[in-house]
């Protein structure tokens, strides 16, 4: 083989392998766009490159995956649920300190199923693999809670917590595990 042959052989390998490679990269950055919803977004602007971002989000995965994340059991899917009824109605006598309850009650739910609750950042990173649609309302509501501590939440922001860990109980009290996105 002359040299120009191989040179043309090994540019058309390189071209290929190039394509490939983009093939592949662009589906990556769509199904994690696609998965992680406004997530994906936050994390990029966070992280300040897309490939810091793609690595961490890819990280997440991983780590929940090596998670023992399960189902609730119905009679604890029940229980829950009856104390979520109780903090409820128990918000237009106390907002404040219903807020700061059901913060604990997600954190508790939470732990039940498998998911580590020692920090709130690696809490959130977490959540946001399997319930990527309400990790953004459940950061806002975890910071109208620590603002309620200080007195420096409205009773209208307590309120707006209320909704917001109501959609991150909901999900994961009802979740199957077969529905859980990326399982």
């Amino acid at each position: 083989m002359d040299p120009s042959t191989t040179l043309v052989l090994v540019a058309g390998i390189l071209v290929v392998g190039l394509f490939v490679w983009l093939f592949w990269h662009q589906r990556r950055t769509a199904q994690l766009r696609h998965h992680f919803g406004p997530e994906y977004d936050r994390v990029v602007r966070e992280k300040g490159s897309l490939s810091r971002a793609e690595a961490e989000l890819a990280g997440r995965s991983k780590r929940v995956e090596r998670l023992s994340i399960r189902p609730l059991p119905p009679e604890r899917r029940e229980r829950f649920n009856e104390r979520w009824r109780q903090q409820q109605s128990r918000f237009v006598d106390e907002p404040k300190a219903t807020v700061e309850d059901v913060d604990h009650l997600v954190e508790e739910v939470m732990m039940e199923r498998g998911y580590p609750v020692e920090e709130f950042e690696q809490r959130v990173a977490d959540i946001s693999v399997d319930h990527p649609r309400v990790v953004q309302t459940y950061r806002a509501a975890h910071d109208i809670a620590t603002r309620g501590r200080v007195g420096q939440a409205t009773t209208e922001d307590l309120r707006q917590a209320m909704i917001y860990y109501r959609d991150l109980f909901r999900e994961l009290i009802e979740e199957p595990m077969h529905g859980a996105p990326g399982r």
